[in-house]
């Protein structure tokens, strides 16, 4: 691409998000709540992950920034997620503690590729893929796990034992490992993050119960045993420098659960799009979403932040406190950088159990009761669906849970297409109209039998269909039409089915029609192999006149039941397996079933 077409290019861009005066100032009030929000978030992020906090504070400013200056999404807010940092501690669990952070920055990077990827090959059209049982059954599976994990940080207790579940146990057999200074900063947080958003100081409210307790544990000798974050590693005072991760990090593992991180943030960030409609009525568009959070993510791993995504929560108090475009987004970023340059020295003194307590109170709201209800009563498929989802995210590696999730939903919608499918016969009556009944068990001899049939036909949906066709038995000369109108494509399944059938009828004298069969489809027919000048199987081309292909069908049949067996019927020249709808077909019609147009 040439100099100027770029330059054009980004200034198209930027006549396109730029704000005026009065809507930046604005902006920049707004902003100011989501960035007090975002401290304590950010940093309970980091050490979900099992890094420095001060890493989420990085990820805090970047994330908006890149985020907000090209997603599509205008109200949406690209930070840190519960989601993805318990995504990323599973990723690097296995990574000695001195090589954590270097493997978790090239994750960042690694899992902000894949998703600019799928937005340049236009993937985000597959999210609808992922079925809604399994995606509740997930992200129920990720709360409970950050729930039960932190209970040991708030308590203040030292514990050995693996995964989440493991270490809840460790601490309810073992009560003498809690410490009570921890235990009463803990508990005071919880109640600060309870009991303030009923009040006027309710958008403050996580801010507030970071730094309340945390004073304490700094003023009073009492408190001393309490863990801060300064404990947890050196506190990098101001702006961060950018820095490339060292690619002998890299590892297959760590390349799975960099797909497990682009896989959450990209289904997080499309339930974000659909709940947050931008204000102006312009349609979002999910591609271009994609690959907002992947730079975004590429710009995180860079600056040595964690992990970012479209947020529901954050972007929730976006919305709430008057955001109306991107900027309010983007100023706090902005804003936390400021607080990096003036206030990141402060971070150390944090104490690790308000950090605990943030993390359970956010992975309590994650907790959707009314949506697993309403699950729950969708019946067994739904039911096993979440349950084997929530029971894989909880006591599985993450990149495994998200697996187990794709390869349920795929199931899950094949299975789903495979029930849709029915076919019905059609029938004309006396005024013309056309009725469906039910389809018969066998075939009649010398008699056209016409189906339509409803519903997906690839996989295990061809096999359903098969198994719903008439019977061909021993009747003589049967003709059936199937209308297969609307489909642009068929599997090798359906092929099968489909050329098992029509042999199946040739064997008795019989022949298959096809009608309303597009284009494409009789390219694809003529491709396989399994039609021809011989064959068993006759096309009958669509038109625009809805029905006609298959009078033409029926036409067709009723011509071949009169004729001697050797003596052919008239059809396209070149392809005599091939036949459209015209005039003097259209004649046989009326004379066929007089009255009818079509």
């Amino acid at each position: 691409m040439s100099s100027g077409g770029a330059g054009a290019r980004l200034r198209g861009w930027w006549s396109r998000i730029r704000p005026d005066a009065p809507a930046l100032k604005e902006a920049a009030v707004v902003a100011l709540p989501r960035t007090a929000a975002s401290v304590p978030d950010g940093m309970a992020a980091a050490a979900l992950v099992g890094v420095n906090p001060i890493h989420g504070l990085y990820a805090s400013f970047v994330g908006p920034i890149v985020g907000g200056l090209t997603t599509s999404t205008k109200l949406m807010v690209v930070t840190t997620t519960s989601a993805a940092a318990l995504a990323s501690f599973s990723a690097i669990q296995g990574v000695p503690v001195d090589d954590r952070l270097a493997a978790l920055l090239l994750l960042t990077v690694i899992a902000g590729g894949i998703m600019v990827l799928a937005g340049f090959f236009g993937l985000g059209r597959f999210t609808a893929f992922v079925s809604h049982s399994v995606m509740i059954g997930f992200l129920s599976g990720v709360a409970t796990s950050i729930f039960l994990g932190q209970i040991p940080d708030l308590l203040g207790a030292e514990v050995d034992a693996a995964g989440s579940v493991g270490k809840t146990l460790e601490v309810i057999f073992n009560p003498g490992l809690i410490d009570i200074p921890s235990l009463i900063v803990g508990m005071s947080a919880l109640v600060a993050l309870v009991a303030l958003p009923r009040t006027r100081l309710g958008k403050y409210a996580a801010l507030i119960a970071l730094i309340a307790p945390s004073v304490a544990v700094a003023l009073f000798s009492y408190f001393e045993p309490v863990m801060q974050v300064q404990d947890t590693g050196e506190i990098v005072r101001g702006f961060p420098t950018p820095v490339f991760p060292p690619l002998g990090q890299f590892s297959f593992e760590l390349l799975a659960g960099a797909f497990a991180v682009a896989v959450i943030v990209l289904v997080q960030g499309a339930g974000v799009a659909q709940s947050y409609p931008n204000p102006d009525r312009t349609r979002s568009d999910q591609n271009s979403d994609f690959m907002a959070q992947g730079w975004a993510n590429v710009a995180s791993g860079l600056f040595r932040g964690v992990p970012v995504g479209g947020s529901v929560s954050q972007t929730a108090l976006n919305v709430s406190v008057g955001a109306r475009d991107r900027w309010a987004s983007v100023l706090s970023g902005v804003w936390m950088v400021v607080v990096l340059v003036l206030l990141s020295g402060l971070a150390g003194e944090v104490a690790i159990p308000t950090l605990a307590a943030i993390l359970i109170v956010a992975s309590i709201g994650a907790i959707r009761p009314v949506q697993i209800t309403a699950i729950w009563r969708s019946g067994a498929q739904s039911q096993i669906a979440m349950v084997t989802t929530f029971a894989a995210t909880l006591f599985l590696p993450v990149s495994a849970a998200v697996g187990i999730g794709a390869a349920l939903s795929l199931l899950l919608n094949v299975n789903r297409e495979a029930q849709d499918v029915r076919i019905v016969l059609l029938s004309e009556n006396e005024d013309g109209s056309i009725v469906e009944g039910p389809v018969p068990a066998r075939l009649e001899s010398g008699a056209v039998t016409v189906l339509n049939v409803y519903g997906s036909l690839f996989y295990a949906g061809a096999r359903t269909f098969e198994s719903e066709l008439p019977a061909v038995g021993l009747a003589e000369k049967p003709v059936v039409v199937i209308r297969i109108r609307g489909r642009g494509a068929l599997g090798a399944t359906a092929f099968s089915v489909l050329s098992s059938y029509a042999a199946r009828l040739d064997e008795q004298g019989g022949r298959l029609y096809l009608s309303g069969v597009e284009p494409a489809l009789v390219a694809q027919f003529e491709q396989s192999g399994r039609v021809g000048a011989r064959g068993p199987i006759r096309l009958v081309e669509a038109t625009p006149v809805i029905g006609e292909s298959t009078r033409k069908a029926m036409a067709e049949g009723e011509a071949y039941l009169i004729t001697e067996p050797d003596e052919p019927v008239a059809t396209e020249p070149s392809r005599p397996w091939v036949s459209r709808a015209g005039d003097g077909v259209k004649k046989t019609f009326q004379r066929l079933f007089p009255g009818s147009r079509s």
